[in-house]
């Protein structure tokens, strides 16, 4: 299967360029100016955290993954807002500052191998990608590494932890099931076989490494999803060159290969019998990012996620932090039925439009759920930059609204607050992190779930730009 990509003929000098500048104006909370009003039951804090340093001294990172990570934050009193931003600085992240050069590899930038065998780079931790909160901890995530953990207070960095058992890395996404009243999350570690390190983070409790399940080869897994009784994974035909990685040859995402002929493996794990996980062979397609996964009552999963046809769509990752990417391989949200008894995986497209970052209510994590929330491209025209715009997808009747954002917004990836009191799954807010173009500034819209074409209810500005995120979460008010 080929890319379908677009060709783009896009403006010289498009108006998103300034989302990709680096961050340097590091700050505490401090008040936002508030457009609108903000909801009296919106208590609590939005964290999203992503790349804000693109390079270092005259040098540029390889791709958009290797950006150092930063954080932004908005606390939310049910009439007020406050803002932090702030970089994340790692051990390997400040080494490189005071070099005042790349001296550590990542994900799309190799360092030269007299470097590597000297022992004088390393592997960088960007904590770029995600944020948890746990037990009364927030940590910036990095599925290259360890997590580093952040104060609740002023989001400075505490240290980087391996929280006492996590043997490799530690991905940048886990799930909650409720029902279990725990977190789950993965690791791989690469070997003559490669494995998945499997993790649970109790409610509070300590972290248990729960075991390890092998792959069919060295791959690479971003995501994943959880039931309540289940862990899915999509071991797509991705292969690393091992070989060439042990010499020191080239970057990480310049040694993975796409193999088709390979086909994917859907892998089901019983979060209570990881000895016995279900292999489930299927055609070969790529996904970043799932969005939830429920058991129905005859035993099948139903697993929401996005999909592309291969790899192509990390050239275009690659290409958009340095102006104008050359093409784009546009994500579709799809919906999958896994028969655990027959061994079948069936999927359907269920949005036709360019997509990424799905996201539904918390309250039904793992459980059946009927509206989903994701960041698109409006049109065409808009596919050779950021998303901008959001959309509400009824996994029911399979209509689609647009959120009005107005003016030239570029959006990050929805996050759904319940209203208080609320007993239906889209009431509530939904929360995005926009750089508008225009103004050059950054803000966090209040969005009404119920009634996405309506203008915001609110925006909170900061009074400079922040690089796009990749990913966050809503931290409710004690």
């Amino acid at each position: 299967m080929t890319s379908t990509a677009t060709k783009l003929s896009p403006p010289e000098q498009p108006g998103w360029r300034g989302a990709f500048r680096d961050f340097t104006r590091d700050h505490g909370f401090q008040p936002l100016r508030v457009e609108g009003k903000l909801p009296e039951d919106l208590r609590g804090t939005l964290m999203r955290v992503g790349p804000v340093s693109f390079g270092v001294g005259t040098q540029r990172y390889g791709h958009w993954f290797d950006g150092d990570g930063g954080i932004l934050a908005v606390r939310f009193d049910g009439s007020s807002a406050q803002g932090a931003a702030r970089r994340i600085e790692t051990q390997s992240i400040l080494a490189e500052r005071e070099a005042g050069r790349i001296t550590h590899s990542n994900y799309g930038t190799s360092i030269p191998l007299l470097t590597k065998l000297t022992g004088r780079g390393g592997k960088k931790n960007a904590a770029n990608t995600s944020v948890m909160a746990w037990n009364g901890r927030i940590f910036a995530l990095f599925e290259g590494s360890v997590p580093t953990e952040l104060s609740p207070e002023d989001l400075r960095v505490l240290g980087e932890t391996n929280l006492g058992v996590i043997v490799s890395n530690f991905s940048a996404h886990p799930h909650r099931v409720p029902s279990r009243k725990a977190t789950y999350n993965f690791g791989m570690r690469f070997g003559r076989v490669t494995t998945l390190e499997l993790y649970e983070m109790p409610d509070g409790g300590a972290v248990k490494h729960l075991g390890q399940v092998p792959l069919p080869g060295p791959t690479m897994i971003h995501d994943y999803i959880v039931t309540e009784r289940h862990l899915i994974f999509f071991v797509t035909p991705l292969r690393l060159k091992v070989f060439r990685m042990l010499l020191g040859l080239g970057a990480y995402s310049e040694n993975l290969e796409w193999r088709p002929e390979l086909g994917s493996e859907v892998l089901v794990i019983p979060i209570d019998d990881l000895a016995n996980p279900v292999r489930i062979e299927a055609e070969p397609f790529f996904t970043w990012h799932f969005a939830n996964a429920y058991e129905q009552q005859d035993g099948r999963l139903v697993v929401d996620y996005v999909r592309f046809p291969d790899f192509g769509i990390n050239t275009w990752l690659r290409e958009l932090p340095r102006g104008v990417p050359s093409s784009n391989v546009g994500g579709r949200l799809h919906r999958a039925t896994v028969d655990l008894k027959e061994r079948t995986f069936r999927t359907e497209e269920r949005s036709a439009v360019s997509c990424e970052f799905p996201r539904v209510s918390p309250w039904v994590q793992a459980r059946e759920h009927r509206y989903l929330y994701q960041a698109v491209h409006s049109g065409p025209a808009a596919l050779s930059g950021p998303f901008d715009a959001l959309a509400k997808v009824d996994m029911t009747t399979g209509r689609e609204e647009r959120f009005g954002l107005g003016g030239e917004p570029y959006a990050t990836e929805p996050v759904f607050v319940p209203r208080a009191g609320a007993t239906q799954e889209d009431d509530g807010y939904v929360l995005t992190q926009v750089y508008d173009a225009p103004s050059d500034l950054t803000y966090v819209a209040v969005l009404d779930a119920r009634n996405p074409g309506a203008e915001p209810l609110a925006k909170a500005w900061f009074e400079h730009s922040f690089p796009i995120t990749f990913h966050g979460g809503f931290m409710p008010a004690k």
